[in-house]
């Protein structure tokens, strides 16, 4: 599908569009998934779209600092209900106190928590890690295992922070089903399901098994930069062809392009 020129000073993640009328969400108010759709035109539609996102997001990646898979599974663990970015504030400090799993096992909980602050929840993210370290040690000899069945059974890590470990730390492929992941996979129609672990499975379905750690990416990228929850940069979006939910936010190209955030104004949420 051709599509006009971008403009030079076009934001990044600003992918022109042809213009067309808005979706059937935007102009009937019915659900994105249709369940008219035959499996095989949604997974089609699915993989275009999944394309597209590769275009737009070249530069998709984890956005939470770590050198070793146990910084990246104690930051995943503290990046729950705080951004990326003050979690990458408070790991340099945090990584270079406690440097293994003995560490964090006999942590001083005060010293910890102190820390921790930053991130909200600090009391019980301290015992999630402090948890997190003596299971580490106790079960698995200090090393993070490399199976999402060993994973989850450790303190405070749930089948999404085991899939970030898993494809980032050991390049074993993994949906991380977060909110902005949840949020874009329904409004582009490829599910119905509220409940992380089915939205998953449906969308493992959809998406080839060897790019599920980087299209985690692209959708979540995608979900900070350009589909936001509230006003999402409809006439700036390269998805919008195939989008259902095409004009629940802005269609005028310089409003939306306005919307579109830059990695330096991302909030890395």
């Amino acid at each position: 599908m051709s599509r006009p020129a971008a403009s030079p000073d076009a934001p990044a993640y600003t992918r022109p569009t042809r213009p067309r009328r808005p979706g059937p969400v935007a102009r009937l108010g019915v659900s994105p998934f249709d369940p008219e759709e035959s499996p095989l035109g949604r997974t089609r539609r699915a993989r275009r779209m999944a394309r597209e996102l590769a275009v737009i997001h070249p530069d998709a990646h984890c956005e939470l600092d770590f050198s070793t898979p146990l910084e990246l599974l104690v930051a995943t663990v503290l990046s729950a209900q705080t951004t990326d970015k003050t979690v990458n504030r408070v790991t340099p400090t945090l990584f270079a106190r406690y440097r293994d799993a003995e560490a964090y096992a006999g942590a001083d909980r005060a010293e910890l928590e102190e820390i921790l602050t930053p991130t909200g929840f600090f009391r019980a993210k301290a015992n999630s890690v402090i948890g997190l370290g003596r299971a580490l040690v106790e079960r698995f000899d200090g090393v993070v295992p490399g199976r999402l069945a060993d994973l989850v059974t450790l303190p405070g890590v749930g089948r999404k922070t085991a899939n970030v470990v898993l494809g980032n730390a050991f390049d074993v492929p993994g949906l991380t089903v977060d909110t902005h992941f949840g949020r874009l996979v329904r409004r582009f129609g490829w599910t119905a399901e509220e409940d992380p672990v089915k939205v998953e499975a449906e969308i493992a379905e959809i998406i080839p098994r060897r790019e599920w750690t980087m299209f985690s990416h692209r959708v979540i990228f995608h979900g900070r930069r350009v589909c936001h929850a509230k006003k999402p940069a409809c006439g700036a979006c390269g998805l919008a062809a195939w989008c259902p939910s095409y004009g629940i936010g802005p269609l005028d190209p310089e409003v939306a392009a306005k919307l579109v955030k830059t990695p330096a104004t991302s909030d890395t949420e």
